[in-house]
């Protein structure tokens, strides 16, 4: 794992220690940032189930302002610490170590995010749509900037509706889809 351009080029990640994080191939990785790079300069990024900060840490090497991780798993807390160090980032960085959904319901209104990347673990679709949704709907009201953009992980064979954003892209790449969603006009 590496980040694969900008300030921080070549420079390498620790891994997952686990099969609880999956992280993103430096292929699918380039095609996501290929649609993304107008969007990062000076962005606030929120990284949802961060794992080992992959995105976020991309964010950051291409010129985002900030970005704030979210991660509840113990041992990828430790190594996405250890990443942030090593990208000599933490004073751009803060990393939220918990329950997300209880932040995003919970936290007082930022309206700063302008591209929040959600990466749930595909079972939480399956087990907790219900709570994706809430948090999709929290981000959108509460949490991201005018004009803010949501990338969505999921299945290939999964699908869920995130209102109020709307797909204005969607790739797939072997069994995963990266869906790229707006706020639909009128919600902030």
């Amino acid at each position: 794992m590496r980040i694969i351009a900008g300030e921080f080029r070549g420079r390498k990640l620790l891994p997952p220690d686990n099969d609880a994080t999956r992280p993103v191939t430096d292929r699918v990785k380039q095609s996501v940032f290929d649609i993304l790079t107008p969007m990062i300069p000076d962005a606030s990024v929120y990284d949802c189930f961060a794992g080992t900060g992959s995105m976020g840490l991309e964010c950051l090497s291409r010129g985002a302002a900030n970005a704030t991780f979210f991660e509840a798993d113990r041992s990828a807390v430790v190594r996405l610490k250890s990443n942030i160090e090593t990208v000599r980032v933490k004073d751009r960085s803060t990393l939220v170590a918990g329950d997300l959904f209880r932040w995003f319901a919970d936290a007082k209104s930022t309206g700063q995010a302008s591209l929040i990347f959600l990466d749930p673990p595909y079972r939480y679709l399956r087990e907790r749509p219900g709570d994706l949704q809430s948090l999709a709907l929290n981000a959108a009201t509460r949490h991201v900037s005018p004009g803010g953009v949501l990338v969505f992980r999921h299945d290939v064979s999964d699908a869920l509706e995130l209102p109020p954003w709307t797909r204005f892209d969607v790739r797939h790449y072997g069994g995963m889809t990266v869906e790229f969603l707006q706020l639909a006009k009128g919600v902030l």
